[in-house]
């Protein structure tokens, strides 16, 4: 069945190949990057990160909004500061997070304004 969205020939682009080989990542580079997206792809750690995003909160303080327990929140975090998406500091009896860089915040700006231009 042709649905047109293959090539209907057998034929290599040599140049074209060799340009993009020429670029190819490590596999280690490939594997850190999807990972990334498959820990951002969770809507519960996209919702954490969004606030966080927007300001530095404590644990409690994401439980509250997000309407979750401590633990839930918790274990998310985990999973967040495992793959250095997040950073925390302790204040006294509190844990406070934020985004662990720039390129986090690049990465959430750029998922939301899709999903706006989606949505409109």
């Amino acid at each position: 069945m042709d649905n047109g969205l293959a090539c209907e020939g057998n034929i290599i682009h040599e140049e074209a190949v060799a340009a993009v080989c020429g670029q190819m990542l490590s596999e280690a580079v490939f594997s850190a990057a999807a990972n990334f997206f498959k820990v951002m792809g969770d809507g519960t750690r996209f919702r954490i990160l969004y606030a966080l995003d927007k300001q530095e909160l404590c644990v409690c303080d994401l439980a509250n909004l997000l309407g979750m327990s401590v633990s839930a929140v918790s274990h998310q975090l985990a999973r967040l500061r495992e793959s250095q998406l997040v950073k925390g500091r302790r204040d006294g009896k509190n844990m406070f997070y934020t985004i662990a860089d720039d390129h986090i915040h690049v990465m959430l700006k750029g998922c939301v304004e899709h999903a706006m231009e989606e949505q409109a």
